[in-house]
């Protein structure tokens, strides 16, 4: 983080214990859009709602714009339809607004604050409390279902929501779930997140890009656990300027090493 501005916190799965942190007071204080981090709960509420299941695909279109903003797809480019999984990985801004259509404007923003992403996180004292509004109109309602609009979280909050995945990870049977849970595994295999994937350990995780406040400079995010398949850690990683791909995963990368080398004695 020499040179940085941002945040990077790591917590035990299990206990939500603080492991370490950089510039913790920035983690409980930075309120941010969270950008496409935000998409796993989207997915979420989709998939629990019986909008949408395992086999729904859709075919990216890949230019996207919604209320006078840019937001064309950057992924690889492909001919075949995209499930809720490839979706995930690649971080398709397609899928998600065209999907998160569905989605009743306040069961969305309900089910982001179930989420814990307006909630303290209880890990610092003097945390700034996010935010979650109810759509107001269709575009409002697409923009939230990316991350881009209507949210405003911490980079505690958003960690603890997903040291909570991480929790019903580990549970036998994930029932609806299931997607959400391959589609952050499948990001740091082949999508957005391959840069956060230390040799010798799965991680599961999700990268994001978001206009800050000003409109003249984009934050970076990276939130993951790690081993994928049953969590002991989860990691944060945000950065007052970047992009999640590039700048904040390879942090991630190297925080989840140096967490291995620790667990392996080494």
């Amino acid at each position: 983080m020499t040179g940085r501005s941002g945040t990077a916190v790591v917590v035990e799965v299990d206990s939500g214990r603080l492991l370490a942190s950089h510039r913790l007071e920035v983690a409980a204080r930075t309120l941010a859009s969270p950008g496409s981090t935000l998409k796993p709960f989207t997915l979420a509420a989709l998939l629990e709602g019986g909008k949408i299941t395992l086999e729904t695909t859709l075919v990216c279109s890949r230019p996207l714009r919604i209320a006078g903003q840019s937001l064309d797809c950057t992924h690889v480019q492909t001919v075949e339809p995209v499930d809720p999984v490839a979706a995930l990985a690649y971080s398709c801004n397609y899928f998600f607004a065209q999907k998160g259509r569905l989605l009743d404007a306040r069961d969305l923003a309900e089910a982001l604050r179930r989420a814990g992403l307006a909630s303290p996180s209880g890990l610092a004292d003097g945390e700034a409390a996010g935010s979650v509004r109810i759509p107001a109109n269709e575009e409002e309602k697409q923009l939230e279902a990316l991350g881009h609009s209507g949210v405003e979280t911490t980079p505690l909050a958003l960690l603890m929501a997903y040291r909570q995945l991480a929790l019903q990870r580990k549970q036998p049977g994930q029932g609806a779930l299931a997607p959400v849970f391959a589609g952050l595994e499948a990001a740091t295999e082949y999508g957005t997140g391959q840069l956060a994937q230390p040799e010798g350990l799965r991680v599961a995780g999700k990268t994001g890009t978001a206009r800050a406040r000003n409109g003249h400079w984009t934050h970076a995010w990276f939130v993951g656990y790690a081993p994928a398949d049953q969590p002991e850690v989860a990691v944060v990683v945000f950065l007052e300027r970047g992009r999640g791909g590039s700048d904040a995963a390879p942090l991630a990368r190297e925080i989840f090493a140096a967490w291995l080398a620790h667990r392996s004695g080494r």
